[in-house]
């Protein structure tokens, strides 16, 4: 849908910018707590010989069955959550404090940061946040993208069914960005959202 293309340009701006995809494979990293729990739930199989997940072996696994894709995600999204959770008290912690009566201006340094959810709504996590941001395309882009990664047919409509449509996401977030078009066009909105976030917040610090 964009959302990595989307984190580029945000930090191309100096804004902070964390993608649970990220923390999602910190997670599972050898020795992490989560990835002994989907051995002891998906077998020892699940694991390679160098200690690392079979990342491809435990989405056929999931993907294809619903109750085992919901014991993943209760192991990770957890963890995952608890993750950004503390960059993002992080990030408010070095924020200016304020002056006089007043708040912190959104335009001050670090005043506006974005966490990248790929199930954000799914996860029910969008109230703990500000402002939400849809990335979306067409259903033909979307899939020419995946096809372009190596990705099947079959293993596009399994993810595509573990989702909510991107019509449902896009009726609930505050904003959409439709990346059909060049990066030009992208950043162009992108940056027209944050200008109306910094103009909207009347000082107010947004994630």
């Amino acid at each position: 849908m964009g959302k990595s293309t989307a984190a580029q340009l945000l930090r191309s701006q100096s804004i902070p910018v964390v993608d649970t995809d990220d923390l999602a494979r910190q997670v599972v990293e050898p020795g992490q707590p989560a990835l002994a729990e989907i051995q002891e739930k998906f077998g020892s199989e699940m694991i390679g010989p160098n200690g690392q997940l079979r990342r491809e072996a435990l989405a056929q696994r999931v993907f294809s069955d619903d109750a085992a894709r919901q014991t993943l995600e209760n192991i990770l999204h957890p963890r995952i959550r608890q993750l950004w959770r503390a960059q993002v008290a992080e990030w408010k912690a070095q924020l200016p404090l304020p002056r006089g009566e007043g708040r912190v201006r959104a335009a001050q340094s670090r005043a506006l940061a974005v966490v990248i959810i790929p199930l954000l709504f799914e996860t029910k996590a969008q109230d703990e946040f500000d402002a939400t941001v849809c990335l979306a395309c067409s259903a033909a882009t979307q899939q020419q993208r995946l096809l372009a990664r190596g990705w099947s047919l079959e293993q596009i409509r399994q993810r595509l069914r573990a989702q909510w449509p991107v019509e449902q996401k896009m009726a609930l977030a505050d904003f959409v960005v439709w990346t059909e078009a060049g990066l030009d066009v992208h950043a162009a909105q992108l940056a027209r959202i944050i200008l109306y976030i910094n103009s909207a917040s009347d000082g107010e610090s947004l994630e």
